[in-house]
């Protein structure tokens, strides 16, 4: 089988737990769009202390990439920072786990640097209070010289240090320029630059190679690949909240290009929610309970970015979102995660429909300008106060959980087929 995990909200549905039971299954995980402005989280338990749990907060390595014996791919559709990628490498040597021998890394990828995310920091700052709420690790401005071509640089340039030390004397002077001209800022030093840039080809470089002729060799021998896309559905840059989104095809539209890979290999699509909603930063939110409800559901489900640490936006099950987000990845199943963050509350509300000029709307609307003339209308169901986080099968759940699951499944028209009931791997439910 082979298999890719979407998020079909604004990131953060838990895809990195989801990812990481399915490695277990197959011989190959692949990382195929974004960047380190991504943050998945693992849970585990520790092999030498089997009752310490180890948390990984991952975001350029796959989520797969903490079970020994899976390859690990990083394709020409991420950008990559060199010095998370080196960090994330780092903390899982000190738990005793190695990627040598199995990451690999496109030549093609592109390289954020330093004046990258100085110039994501500007951007942002001089926008005030309508700036996009990004991460600020660089990662529009990289692609932004990805599209450009001229300013650019990919990890198989660190095989060529001479030529990649002209080449940022040249990018270097010109984003110089920029930073003067538009922010009356520090100019960046070229040579501190490519003082990194040869340590970072030191130790990177070995994992270097063609990734699309590595992937196809894979597929060719039958091996089982999964591939893991970072953000959500709603963080797409063509199909999202745009000008509130990502710079990369977050959606599974996005694996083939990001990879090279056709996406009639993929055997199962599989969509990853939330039970309820949340997004990060600026944006259109209609299910937003900017409440006690909100507040609550931040809380219990410890609603912070992984990245950034900034608490989430949260508020009820937008059902208008996710089975958009459903319609246009081709999404077989949905995993939907969170569920015993729920627990406690009375009564749950799940958006069905928008009603736009009088008229309800179940297909959504990813103009923001009509999606601001949104009302949402909902659907009321019962809560539940039991402790669901051992629970182990989908007959075991209380009454009203299963109804709320099911007629999430109504309204999407799809199947869900794992539930997640806490963070470690075997808090989760198949249904």
């Amino acid at each position: 089988m082979n298999y890719c995990v979407i998020g079909l909200q604004w990131g953060d549905e838990g895809k990195g737990k989801v990812v990481d039971i399915l490695a277990e299954s197959c011989d190959i995980v692949v990382r195929y769009n974004g960047g380190s402005n991504a943050g998945h989280t693992v849970v585990v338990n520790n092999p030498q202390a089997p009752s310490r749990e180890d948390r990984f907060a991952l975001h350029l390595l796959p989520s797969g990439s903490v079970r020994p014996n899976v390859a690990c791919i990083i394709t020409n559709g991420v950008v990559v920072d060199p010095e998370v990628l080196l960090n994330e490498i780092k903390t899982l040597a000190a738990k005793k786990i190695t990627l040598k021998g199995r990451l690999f890394i496109s030549e093609n990828a592109h390289v954020v640097l330093d004046y990258h995310k100085k110039e994501d920091r500007l951007r942002e700052e001089s926008l005030g209070k309508n700036k996009i709420g990004t991460t600020v690790r660089g990662i529009g401005p990289c692609v932004a010289d990805k599209v450009g071509r001229s300013y650019a640089v990919r990890m198989g340039d660190f095989r060529d240090l001479e030529n990649l030390k002209g080449k940022l004397q040249t990018i270097i002077e010109y984003k110089n320029k920029v930073f003067s001209a538009l922010y009356s800022a520090e100019p960046i030093d070229a040579a501190g630059i490519f003082e990194k840039c040869k340590l970072y080809a030191d130790k990177l470089s070995p994992f270097v190679i063609d990734t699309t002729e590595f992937l196809h060799s894979a597929i060719a021998e039958g091996k089982s690949i999964l591939f893991e896309g970072a953000q959500g559905t709603m963080l797409d840059i063509d199909h999202g909240t745009f000008p509130f989104v990502t710079s990369s095809n977050s959606s599974s539209l996005g694996m083939p290009a990001g990879c090279g890979v056709p996406a009639k290999t993929i055997n199962e699509y599989l969509g990853v929610a939330k039970a309820y909603t949340t997004r990060v930063g600026a944006g259109p939110f209609p299910t937003e309970q900017d409440n006690e409800i909100g507040r609550y559901l931040r809380d219990k489900g410890n609603e912070y970015g992984t990245t950034t640490g900034r608490p989430r936006r949260c508020g009820w099950f937008d059902a208008v979102v996710v089975s958009y987000a459903a319609k246009i990845g081709a999404i077989d199943a949905i995993a939907l995660m969170h569920l015993d963050t729920l627990t406690g509350l009375k009564e749950l509300r799940i958006c069905r429909a928008y009603d736009i000029d009088g008229c309800e709307k179940t297909f959504f609307p990813a103009n923001i300008a009509r999606l601001a003339k949104a009302t949402c209308v909902y659907d009321t169901l019962s809560g539940w106060d039991e402790d669901i986080t051992d629970i182990k099968s989908f007959e075991q759940l209380p009454a009203n959980a299963q109804g709320y699951i099911r007629h999430i499944e109504d309204v999407i028209g799809k199947p869900i087929k794992m539930i997640g009931v806490g963070p470690k791997r075997n808090q989760t439910i198949s249904k």
